[in-house]
C-alpha cells in the first residue's frame, strides 16, 4: 500500500517512514508537514493510508481528515498523537485506527493490516457482475491508482506467494484476488491447468513436451509456456479433443 505520512515535526516523520521501509508490502507515498500540504500531496500521490499527526500548526489533523475524506475515494485515515484526548473526535471522522506516541512497529503493522483489509472489501465492492456470468473486468492496484482489466484481454492467472500475477494483453499485473476465488468465479471462462495456474479456455490451443518430460499448454496471444500438471491434464486433453470437433 501507499502511505503519506503527515506530521509537523521531522523526526517523527523520519521515524513513522523509516518503521514503513522495512515493511516490503508498503511503501512511503510522501511526506506532509501540514494539513494544507496533506490535501495537495493527497491529491498529486493518491495513498492508500494517511498516518495523519492531530496537532499541526494551521490546519490541525482532524480538520485535514475530513476534507480528505470527502474525496471520491478517499484513503484511510490512521491518527498519530502524543495525545489521547482527541480518540473520540478521531473516530468520529471515520478514522480506522488511532496511534499513541511513540509508536511502535508492532502497533503501526497493526494497524497498516487493518486498513489493507479495508481497501481489499472497498475493492471487491467495486467489482460487481456486469453479465449474468460474472464480472466483465478485474480490479489492480497500480501506482498511477486503480485500473480495470478488460477479463475477455487476459490470457492466464499464475499464483507467487501472495499475490496472483495476470497476464493479458497490455502485459501483466498484480491482483489480491485468490486462485480459488478466481477459479469459483470465472470457472466457465478459465481453466485449471495447474495448482498455481488457471488459463483462459478460449486461448488454449494445445500442448507440447519439453525436453524435461513435462507437458506444457500452447497459448494463442502470448509465447509463455505453463506446466500442466499430470492431475489436470486429462481434462485439460478432454477440453481441447472437445474444441476440435
Amino acid at each position: 500500500m501507499k502511505i503519506l505520512i503527515v506530521d509537523d515535526e521531522t523526526p517523527a516523520r523520519s521515524r513513522l517512514a523509516s518503521m514503513i521501509a522495512e515493511m516490503r508490502e508498503h511503501e512511503v507515498a510522501g511526506e506532509a508537514a501540514s494539513g494544507e500540504e496533506a490535501l495537495t500531496l493527497t491529491d498529486r500521490t493518491l495513498p492508500d493510508v494517511v498516518l495523519m499527526d492531530i496537532r499541526m500548526p494551521g490546519m490541525d489533523g482532524l480538520e485535514a481528515a475530513a476534507r480528505i475524506s470527502q474525496v471520491s475515494r478517499p484513503p484511510a485515515i490512521i491518527f498519530t498523537t502524543a495525545h489521547g484526548d482527541h480518540a473520540l473526535e478521531a473516530f468520529e471522522t471515520a478514522a480506522i485506527d488511532y496511534l499513541l506516541k511513540p509508536i511502535r512497529r508492532e502497533r503501526l503493522a497493526s494497524a497498516l493490516a487493518k486498513a489493507q483489509r479495508l481497501n481489499r472489501a472497498q475493492l471487491e465492492a467495486l467489482q460487481v457482475p456486469e453479465t449474468d456470468e460474472g464480472r466483465e473486468h478485474i480490479l489492480c492496484r497500480r501506482r498511477a491508482g486503480v485500473e480495470l482489466i478488460p477479463v475477455e484481454t487476459i490470457r492466464y492467472f499464475m499464483a507467487d506467494q501472495k499475490y496472483v500475477t495476470v497476464k493479458h494483453a497490455d502485459g501483466e499485473d498484480l491482483i489480491e484476488d485468490s486462485l480459488r476465488k478466481l477459479e469459483d468465479e470465472f470457472g466457465e471462462r478459465f481453466v485449471r491447468i495447474h495448482r498455481k495456474a488457471l488459463v483462459a479456455r478460449d486461448r488454449l490451443v494445445g500442448l507440447e513436451k519439453g525436453d524435461n518430460g513435462r507437458t506444457y499448454a500452447v497459448m494463442d496471444g502470448t509465447p509463455d509456456r505453463l506446466e500442466v500438471s499430470r492431475r489436470h491434464l486429462p481434462r485439460v486433453r478432454s477440453l481441447l479433443r472437445a474444441a476440435r470437433a
